[in-house]
């Protein structure tokens, strides 16, 4: 395992910074962080995020389970102002996992009282709750879906991953359609429970962020940039009709996609130029070029959306591009590069696309890697106007009371400092359970909840 993270002070990260040559900053003011933002007419209490990680902890039908709950509830009252709840699927064969939230009438009841505790627990953690938003993740998992995959485009790079062969079937131009529909539907019964803004997911290679790429699929929904946006842009325009005026409609959406990577730690052969492809040349695969994202920023928001979460990668393919980390997941590989560099990348889509849209509240990724260093980053990253609010997610499990650390202490408990060894995804990636998915966490931080848990994991590894 290499051991990349050495560093003892926020100067010896800078004297790296130095070396690598590349732009992250750190101020040990940390009052930028702790400033009210307005987001279409609502206010954000404070400049932290927690962001959308799937728990894998729903129940077969849907329902938040009781590690769902827990979860959320500890969220609540760590006092981070805004909390982007997970992946939620639309339609029952657009779920990434058996144990994937669904939001409909049957499970309605469940999610409400998950809304409603989670503010009661920042009430009573943090005074009260205003300036708490607290949002849903609105998904389809494309060729994820753990039934059958989905797939919105023939990509040679992606064959033979995740079921997916040369003969798995385009979805068709009238599924897609209908998605519309499905959509709607899930955000009007998320206003109804309490949700305060609602994320149509365009991330990660599930089905909209695909299409966003889909530069070779025939049709309305593929080839053009105007084609390639028109279900995310209906879906848009359909929400936005559909909820109130006071509900903020927000996209988690990569910056850049990259290509997928195999072990060791090398790019699948490739041809170029690429075929399909978002937020990065036809000719450069390992370099953002930001154009079509910042046109598709821009288009968005005159569709009406006021919060924009940017990340980057596929965490089946090349997972040390969306989250840089010491040591990869089991289905990983050795970092290719330096993570501070993939932090770094972060960071500069993220200033690229808040600089060009300055009154936009863009949410930035890339925190977690910093460890015990994060918050002066943020709060560099704050205060120069790289980016609005600052999001944070693997870091959040392992201590979800961070923000009130910060309020409290000034600093992290170095104790339970995320150390980004990957135990979360090695849980996720783990199938062999009686519910087709193991639920997912902290186990080092949180041995009360997944101690066992992991220990089950390893049997398993240990038996195969």
């Amino acid at each position: 395992m290499a051991n990349f993270f050495k560093y003892k002070s926020a100067a010896d990260l800078e004297a790296e910074n130095a070396r690598l040559g590349i732009d992250l900053r750190f101020s040990d003011d940390l009052t930028p962080l702790f400033q009210p933002l307005t987001i279409a007419g609502r206010t954000l209490g404070n400049r932290w995020c927690i962001h959308p990680m799937e728990g894998c902890d729903g129940e077969l039908d849907g329902r938040p389970g009781e590690l769902t709950h827990r979860r959320y509830v500890r969220f609540g009252a760590g006092g981070a102002k805004m909390i982007w709840g997970e992946a939620c699927a639309v339609v029952e064969e657009g779920r990434a996992n058996p144990r994937q939230i669904v939001l409909n009438e049957a499970t309605k009841a469940d999610f409400a009282r998950m809304v409603a505790d989670c503010r009661a627990a920042h009430r009573a953690a943090n005074g009260d709750d205003s300036g708490l938003l607290f949002g849903l993740q609105l998904t389809h998992s494309g060729r994820y879906s753990y039934r059958r995959p989905v797939i919105a485009t023939h990509d040679p790079l992606l064959v033979g991953r995740y079921k997916v062969t040369a003969d798995t079937p385009l979805v068709t131009d009238d599924e897609l359609k209908r998605l519309v529909d499905a959509y709607v539907v899930t955000a009007k019964l998320a206003v109804e429970v309490g949700f305060d803004f609602l994320d149509v997911k365009q991330c990660h290679r599930y089905l909209l962020n695909e299409l966003l790429g889909a530069r070779n699929r025939p049709g309305p929904y593929g080839g053009s940039f105007e084609n390639r946006t028109r279900l995310a842009r209906e879906v848009f325009q359909a929400v936005r009709a559909a909820v109130p005026a006071n509900v903020i409609l927000a996209t988690r959406m990569n910056a850049f996609d990259s290509i997928p990577f195999n072990p060791p730690g090398e790019p699948v052969p490739h041809t170029l130029p690429l075929v399909n492809g978002w937020g990065m040349s036809e000719t450069d695969p390992f370099t953002p070029d930001l154009t079509e994202p910042l046109r598709w920023v821009a288009d968005m928001q005159t569709l009406g959306v006021t919060l924009v979460n940017l990340t980057m990668g596929n965490p089946y393919a090349q997972p040390h591009f969306g989250r840089p980390a010491e040591y990869p997941p089991p289905d990983g590989y050795e970092s290719p590069e330096h993570p501070l560099i993939g932090v770094d990348r972060h960071f500069r889509a993220a200033e690229a696309v808040q600089r060009a849209n300055p009154g936009l509240a863009v949410v930035g990724t890339g925190y977690s890697y910093l460890q015990e260093f994060l918050p002066q980053a943020a709060a560099a990253n704050v205060r120069d106007g790289r980016v609005a609010i600052a999001g944070v997610g693997r870091a959040t499990l392992s201590q979800p009371d961070w923000v009130r650390q910060l309020l409290d202490h000034g600093k992290l408990d170095r104790k339970r400092v995320c150390r980004t060894f990957s135990y979360c995804t090695a849980i996720m990636r783990a199938k062999d359970h009686p519910m087709g998915q193991f639920p997912t966490g902290c186990p080092p931080f949180d041995k009360e909840a997944y101690g066992e848990i992991w220990k089950d994991v390893q049997k398993l590894a240990l038996k195969k």
